[in-house]
């Protein structure tokens, strides 16, 4: 007769006697992907924590007699049943933030010059592609964006003719030209470079970004004009009304776990960068 020895078999995850099924937290940990340099074991505690965070948040939606009322949060995309009471609840255990304009005032006031219209740029630039995930393509590309950097170094002019022959990018039949550029036309990276450029320079080292390397001439730049309190304000206030409402609902959140009965999994024991993903602020 074989005896199985179940002293050191996996506790239940449960959430007040509500079991979590493996095969949900399994499916749940696809949403979580794991950090460089994390510990074995990450994406599963995350996801049995947001889970049973949900499960929580579900039961006391229910303590207190929610109905379900789903509402459109796109054309043709509706909030799940699940969704819907976990908002309403939180709806109602949240107070409305408080906007304070005069705290408002003295940001925009410390620091005008943060609060600008879109810049403008004419730049052109010769793209060495790479998949960041490929680290021999990444060396390659490297290698290949410091080559052709040495030689424009020797003759500037050659950017057009160098960009036709190596660039990655359509832009090379124009040489490397990218035409007017705003703010938010391109990746964040690629941006800051042009914001730091002198007009006329040929960045000094590759640009590496998602999509490759780069090597980047800015022509022009008008930088956007300083924008009055009252155009940013609206921003302002939409900013701290949403930085007040994740404070508020971590503190709910945490308060309420401290009440829940849970198995399984300790949720004091936080994995990094885990944040309360059990539940999504509507709009």
């Amino acid at each position: 007769m074989r005896v199985l020895d179940l002293t050191n078999a996996p506790v239940p995850v449960t959430v007040n006697g509500i079991t979590i099924a493996p095969e949900a937290i399994a499916a749940e940990a696809q949403n979580h992907p794991m950090p460089k340099g994390s510990k074995p074991g990450w994406a599963w505690k995350a996801a049995a924590r947001a889970l049973v965070l949900r499960e929580a948040l579900l039961q006391e939606a229910r303590t207190k007699n929610i109905e379900a009322a789903p509402i459109e949060l796109e054309e043709g995309k509706w909030e799940t049943q699940d969704e819907a009471l976990i908002r309403q609840l939180l709806e109602q255990a949240i107070p409305a933030a408080t906007i304070d304009e005069a705290a408002l005032r003295a940001l925009y006031d410390d620091a005008p010059e943060r609060f600008r219209g879109p810049s403008l740029f004419e730049a052109a630039h010769i793209l060495f592609a790479a998949n960041p995930e490929d680290a021999g393509a990444t060396l390659l590309a490297r290698q290949q964006a410091e080559a052709v950097l040495a030689e424009l170094k020797r003759d500037p002019r050659r950017f057009a003719a160098l960009a036709k022959q190596f660039s990655a990018c359509p832009s090379r039949e124009h040489g490397g030209m990218l035409g007017q550029l705003a703010s938010g036309d391109t990746v964040p990276e690629f941006e800051a470079a042009l914001a730091v450029m002198e007009e006329g320079e040929i960045s000094k080292t590759p640009l590496e970004s998602r999509y490759g390397f780069h090597l980047i001439r800015l022509d022009a730049r008008v930088r956007g004009e300083v924008l009055p309190f009252s155009t940013v304000l609206p921003q302002l206030r939409e900013a701290q009304e949403k930085t007040g409402w994740v404070r508020a609902s971590r503190a709910y959140i945490d308060a309420l776990a401290a009440k829940t009965t849970v198995t399984g999994i300790d949720l004091n024991e936080k994995p990094e960068k885990v944040e309360h993903s059990a539940v999504r602020k509507a709009g």
